[in-house]
């Protein structure tokens, strides 16, 4: 598989973040995360290393990029069930990747 058949395979798709709370079992300070993927996906967990940067009060009706065709993953006990998307600020802290325009559904996909 080339790397543009691997990028293909990934179902990456818009969400809302509708619940965020401390994840303490975490080894690296995390949230637990339920994002609501719309009404073909439903809402899933997910587990994000984000807490340098966010809050959990500033996260809740947060857009996010998500992807959700991965196996689950077991974190601490914590069945994590889609990978939200950040990349690194200058000082190193995720900063989550969102669609520009607040008009895109929940559920969309990313092309």
């Amino acid at each position: 598989m080339n790397v543009l058949e691997s990028f293909a395979s990934l179902d990456i798709r818009v969400g809302t973040i509708v619940v965020a709370e401390p994840f303490p079992q975490a080894r690296k300070p995390a949230y637990r995360l339920r994002v609501n993927f719309g009404s073909e996906l439903g809402i899933r967990w997910s587990s994000a290393q984000i807490t340098a940067r966010y809050t959990c009060g500033e996260l809740i009706g947060r857009r996010v990029l998500a992807v959700v065709n991965l196996p689950p993953k077991r974190i601490a006990g914590f069945l994590s069930e889609a990978l939200v998307l950040g990349v690194d600020d200058s000082d190193g802290n995720v900063v989550l990747v969102r669609p520009e325009f607040e008009n895109v559904p929940d559920g969309a996909h990313l092309y």
